[in-house]
């Protein structure tokens, strides 16, 4: 039996794993790159198999880092069962739907521009080459259209957590709660009497909204995320304070706090907590634009999924208290809401996408603001290496956005404490339930924990803390592949 990495390795998006038993083909995510041209360039490569020769389709959630090669992989022959919860089902039809319309526009964007695939990073250019000049040629061409995405939907087949079923001739699945997003799943497979953990994308404990990730303690093998590797997450209690004094800082210099925002989970998160702010007198009540059409469908996806829910969250709902409803808030559904957000009296704050600035609505409003000094960048998820986020994380003093050069004089501030990953100590305590009570050589002790999902410096960080638990640990490369025992 076999495992490849085809994703997911040394970098932190792009996952995909390929579990081959001689009898079964099984994918396990299907992800898109995304990042910094040197990681988006690996979507144009063919895939490392035949979409025709994969039995099923495993996914643990509806990031786009997860799932955004599937209407990719079908049009390119897979015509088996796509294994999801129903939450995720319907999130990851929405996401997909988006990155096919934002593919579609960018197409036509770059082609009015005439930019082509020799403007790319030479590595990213060499990579190209390397593929075949019919991938090199076709790099201002959508990867898949919508009509190719609604397709792909119709493989899509609901799960229930904590039920295990066939997947394929001798591979069995088991859904249960990460804690990540809505629907958001660790998968636990069955094959060859071996029993493999993926944790997908874990989630925190004791945040807003969705309930804890799932604690397991039995395993062959383990794959953990390791996005936050080497990193500890700020207390909650100080990240809710800094955003209190975030907006109360933006209100009093009549200013704009722009929020780069995941459309699914964290935007979420974040009105929750600006909700709970208002309703405690905490911060003013500032107009809030919600420049998202997919967060706000993404919202309307949440409410109809209570079966999800914390019981805080429950119990709010109960009250009649939505605590996903800012007051007065408004929802821009057409670029020209967008573009006039720009006229309103100020204070106020806009929540867009995308979270790295890659694309999305957000750069508009970041052209719009960044050399104003009364203006606020808030980050409040990852930024990927390479990113226009992480460059001005880290001190950027000018920036191209649109091809436009610009100084930077807004202020910049990041709360990871709004992250919907685990930090390493949360890592480092569901990873250490597998040794409890027991060591290698044991039942249920993993042979091997493999630490995917996360850039070289987090996985190199957190790789010898799991190795001091007492299991042997492998950091596999892209498209390496491996035999299990």
């Amino acid at each position: 039996m076999q495992l490849s990495f085809l994703g997911g390795a040394t970098t932190v998006t792009g996952s995909q794993y390929l579990l081959d038993t001689g009898d079964a083909r099984v994918l396990i995510d299907c992800g898109m790159f995304q990042g910094s041209p040197n990681e988006t360039v690996r979507n144009r490569l063919p895939f490392a198999y035949d979409p025709r020769e994969i039995d099923a389709l495993l996914l643990t959630h509806a990031h786009l880092d997860h799932c955004g090669l599937i209407p990719h992989l079908v049009a390119n022959g897979f015509d088996g069962l796509i294994h999801m919860t129903a939450g995720t089902v319907e999130l990851a039809g929405l996401v997909l739907l988006d990155a096919a319309k934002l593919q579609t526009e960018f197409a036509k964007r770059a082609a009015r521009r005439e930019r082509h695939h020799h403007h790319l990073p030479r590595d990213a250019e060499a990579d190209l080459r390397a593929a075949g000049p019919e991938v090199a040629v076709e790099i201002d061409e959508p990867l898949y259209t919508e009509a190719e995405t609604l397709a792909a939907l119709r493989h899509f087949k609901a799960t229930t957590y904590d039920t295990e079923f066939e997947v394929a001739k001798g591979v069995t699945a088991r859904f249960v709660d990460a804690g990540h997003i809505l629907g958001s799943a660790i998968i636990i497979v069955r094959a060859g009497g071996r029993t493999l953990v993926f944790s997908g994308d874990l989630g925190r404990r004791h945040t807003a909204i969705i309930r804890d990730p799932t604690v397991l303690t039995d395993a062959d093998y383990v794959l953990i995320e390791s996005t936050y590797g080497g990193r500890e997450h700020e207390p909650e209690a100080q990240a809710v304070a800094v955003l209190a004094e975030t907006v109360n800082a933006v209100h009093d210099a009549g200013g704009v706090l722009l929020v780069p925002s995941f459309a699914v989970g964290r935007t979420q998160d974040l009105v929750w907590e600006l909700d709970r702010l208002l309703a405690a007198k905490r911060i003013p009540q500032l107009p809030l634009f919600l420049d998202s059409p997919m967060a706000s469908k993404a919202t309307d996806i949440y409410r109809r999924h209570p079966e999800y829910f914390d019981e805080e969250m429950r119990a709010l709902l109960s009250r009649k208290d939505d605590p996903l409803d800012y007051p007065g808030a408004t929802v821009t559904n057409d670029v020209a809401q967008s573009r006039a957000i720009k006229d309103t009296a100020r204070p106020y704050m806009i929540v867009a996408s995308n979270g790295m600035l890659t694309g999305g609505r957000v750069l508009s409003h970041l052209r719009d603001l960044i050399d104003d000094p009364t203006a606020t960048l808030l980050f409040v998820g990852y930024q990927g290496e390479g990113t226009l986020g992480s460059y001005l994380q880290q001190g950027l003093k000018q920036a191209t956005i649109d091809g436009q050069l610009c100084d930077v004089r807004c202020r910049v501030r990041s709360l990871d404490g709004f992250s919907a990953h685990a930090d390493e100590p949360q890592l480092l305590e569901w990873i250490g339930w597998f040794a409890k009570g027991k060591r290698l050589g044991d039942p249920g002790f993993p042979k091997t924990v493999f630490v995917v999902h996360g850039d070289p410096a987090a996985e190199l960080a957190i790789e010898p803390k799991i190795k001091n638990l007492g299991f042997v640990t492998k950091i596999p490369t892209w498209r390496e592949t491996v035999t299990l025992d």
